[in-house]
């Protein structure tokens, strides 16, 4: 789904981004084995683990419950990784570690529209712990001028309350001289209820940058 964006005599005000699917890339089963395994999974039972794992993501994501009780109920062989435990630092870090790697050819897009001035807000359903090691990376602390994340927040995309944060947290601009970009089609269809411009993202970045007229020039791609 896309919604028109600014033309290009038309600058945007705001870019607001989801973070997995647009800016990080998704785990590679090597991660997801060595997850699994750390909570007690067999390598053949990776693919259950991790549908149980999305059964409990969104709570935490959210904020609901900890760290301790999300694990707690993955665990498995009566395994136990109570608070402060080096069991459960591993499966924190390890969790988080993983959802931190980029794509460079969307960074490489960033860093053209930071040039600009564009403001950018990454607005993501994020627990605790990933959150803080996404405030941390060099490519967040430079580029993005404010971070909005569902553990911190209390509600999780595509609850409108979320979108209306990242506005705030954007200097309010208006909602029609914003984009939004989300590989999610349901969070698209939330924001674009609230007037804001739209991109279902594909992983494709020279369309994400051709969605930014600010760059349009730049870049020499028209926009759609």
């Amino acid at each position: 789904m896309t919604t028109p964006s600014a033309t290009p005599d038309q600058r945007l005000e705001a870019l607001i981004l989801d973070y997995n699917g647009v800016i990080g890339l998704q785990p590679t089963q090597q991660m997801w084995v060595r997850l699994a395994a750390l909570a007690g999974w067999p390598a053949e039972q990776t693919a259950d683990f991790e549908t149980e794992f999305w059964a409990r993501r969104a709570p935490y994501d959210a904020g609901e419950i900890s760290t301790h009780a999300f694990w707690n109920g993955l665990l498995q062989d009566q395994m136990a990784a109570p608070p402060g435990s080096p069991l459960l630092n591993a499966l924190r870090s390890t969790d988080a570690e993983m959802w931190t790697h980029t794509d460079e050819a969307v960074v490489g897009v960033l860093q053209a529209a930071h040039a600009t001035g564009l403001p950018m807000i990454i607005l993501s359903n994020a627990p605790h712990p990933l959150a803080d090691a996404l405030d941390r990376a060099p490519w967040c602390s430079t580029l993005i001028s404010k971070t909005v994340y569902s553990a911190r927040l209390g509600v999780n995309k595509p609850d409108p309350r979320a979108y209306e944060a990242a506005l705030v947290a954007a200097g309010s601009p208006h909602p029609a001289n914003t984009l939004f970009v989300d590989d999610r089609h349901e969070n698209c269809v939330a924001a674009a209820q609230l007037g804001l411009n739209t991109l279902h993202f594909n992983g494709d970045s020279q369309t994400l940058a051709s969605h930014i007229p600010q760059l349009v020039p730049a870049t020499g791609v028209r926009g759609t």
